[in-house]
């Protein structure tokens, strides 16, 4: 893979810096505060915000249309499908040092077995390097420091930036790959700023940058939304981005990057008419929906987490493991429908299965939304972290097309509703559907050639340190994976429908 010269790196951050200057609406008439200033910011996060709290700062780049809650989101902008966009992100090396501080005390030494170590420093990662010992279970997010977002010349401010991620996460950084995830908050940090109060990125607040962890074709999380989407449902957008991060001495080429909208977010906004209802993150061993495995823990809430009522989702399981399952169920179906949107799922499980997916519900308690739909009150699946979609797959595999690799007691959603006549013909419905149509090898080999041609420059330009490409030749070779696994799945639905 060919390095950034430091010529070209120069040369790209006096334009940027340039391309940054211009004055567009002042959001305050305060006294302005430089860049330069900003980022001789020093101390911990507590010091950081009591230092500047009472600062006021001049958002010379702030208009409605960008930065305004009043925006409505610009799906065209943030999420195109023609473009790889550049996004920069500004954090003061005091508040880098503290982010690679507390990945260390999560997750140990950069590099290597977790446990403590000192962790990398300012200047970035040791190249490549041996991933360290299994994973750890960890129930704490890291940090969120203020930073500034960048992007098409104009400046976001103090935005909460953070390292996301579980696994990815975990494996990234005891590889001494320093390409992790973020999450920005475009208002984090409003109590601390007033001045960016409600402040957000052409109307999203929230957005995830994702690493592409395992991923050398880096396509898979953009085209696994693009494709629940196209089969009608609600998922969240995404695109492709080249991501810099400037944390003390100019701005570093971190990769490409997947940017996803957040459930919690847009999505709910903009796919459901109504947003008020409960929206839960699933997370634990009761997110299998087994037999007595529910817990409040479990069912996290992300929006009303103040109102202490699950009754939506013990419904759910009540409905689910109701006596009258097999012997009369015409009206078990009838009792499920009152609190589950069964068609969603029977829909969004079709298309899991002929994609592949084995990083979720039927083989991980995790990534998956219930939305409570208040014009259906009944809830609604939302897939949710796909980028180990569109593969054979890994650990224990994808599920089979007719599930006979699974336990129906302990994934009960897919075992008691595939094990229905009525839902199993509305399946294979579902599988026919997807498989002649949005997934059928033509389509999906088309989408593959036009994102590959889009992403290759991008991809092979990662360095050392910041890539999970060992050659160039790796991404084209995962290219050539995709294409092959498309003409299996069709053959694959061939024999199971017939």
């Amino acid at each position: 893979m060919k390095k950034i010269s430091l010529l070209l790196v120069l040369a790209m951050q006096l334009t940027f810096i340039v391309s940054c200057s211009d004055d567009d609406v002042t959001n305050t008439d305060s006294d302005s505060e430089t860049t330069e200033e900003l980022n001789d910011e020093t101390g911990d996060e507590d010091a950081y915000v009591e230092q500047y709290a009472d600062t006021d700062f001049e958002a010379t780049d702030w208009t409605d249309a960008t930065h305004s809650k009043s925006a409505d989101p610009d799906f065209e902008e943030v999420f195109a499908d023609n473009a790889v966009k550049r996004i920069d992100l500004v954090i003061t090396e005091e508040r880098w040092q503290s982010m690679l501080d507390n990945m260390t005390s999560l997750y140990g030494e950069f590099g290597g077995d977790f446990g403590a170590g000192s962790g990398p420093g300012a200047g970035g990662p040791p190249a490549g390097g041996a991933g360290g010992g299994g994973l750890v279970e960890i129930d704490e997010d890291p940090i969120f420091v203020p930073g500034e977002v960048f992007y098409n010349g104009k400046e976001w401010y103090r935005v909460g930036l953070r390292f996301k991620g579980n696994s990815s996460l975990q494996s990234s950084w005891s590889s001494g790959i320093l390409k992790l995830s973020f999450k920005l908050d475009f208002d984090e940090f409003e109590d601390e700023y007033p001045q960016i109060d409600n402040q957000r990125f052409y109307g999203f607040k929230k957005l995830s940058l994702k690493n592409n962890y395992n991923d050398k074709s880096m396509l898979r999380e953009k085209v696994a939304t693009d494709v629940f989407r196209e089969a009608g449902l609600a998922s969240s957008h995404a695109a492709i981005y080249e991501v810099y991060v400037d944390h003390g001495d100019g701005p570093v080429y971190f990769g490409v990057y997947t940017m996803v909208e957040e459930v919690d977010d847009t999505v709910i906004d903009t796919q459901f008419s109504d947003n008020d209802g409960n929206l839960y993150k699933p997370d634990g061993d009761g997110a299998s929906f087994a037999e007595g495995t529910f817990s409040e823990e479990v069912f996290v809430k992300k929006t009303n987490e103040d109102e202490a009522d699950y009754s939506d989702i013990q419904s759910l399981f009540a409905a689910l493991h109701a006596d009258n399952r097999t012997s009369d169920p015409e009206a078990w179906r009838a009792n499920l429908e009152t609190v589950f949107d069964t068609d969603t799922f029977l829909n969004y499980l079709a298309v899991n299965t002929v994609i592949q997916n084995w990083d979720t519900y039927g083989r991980m308690t995790h990534n998956y939304f219930l939305y409570n739909n208040p014009d259906t009150e009944k809830l609604a699946w939302i897939p949710w972290d796909n980028n180990e979609a569109l593969q054979r797959g890994n650990q224990e595999g994808a599920l089979a097309l007719d599930f006979s690799d699974l336990n129906e007691t302990e994934w009960p959603l897919i075992g008691y509703l595939y094990e229905d006549a009525t839902y199993k013909a509305k399946y294979d419905d579902y599988v026919r559907e997807v498989a002649s149509n949005i997934f059928s090898v033509s389509n999906m080999q088309a989408k593959y050639s036009t994102y590959a041609a889009l992403v290759e420059p991008y991809a092979t330009a990662e360095v050392e340190g910041y890539s999970f490409l060992n050659s160039s030749a790796d991404f084209q070779a995962a290219i050539s994976e995709l294409n092959s696994h498309v003409s299996e799945r069709a053959t694959a639905v061939d024999n199971y429908l017939n």
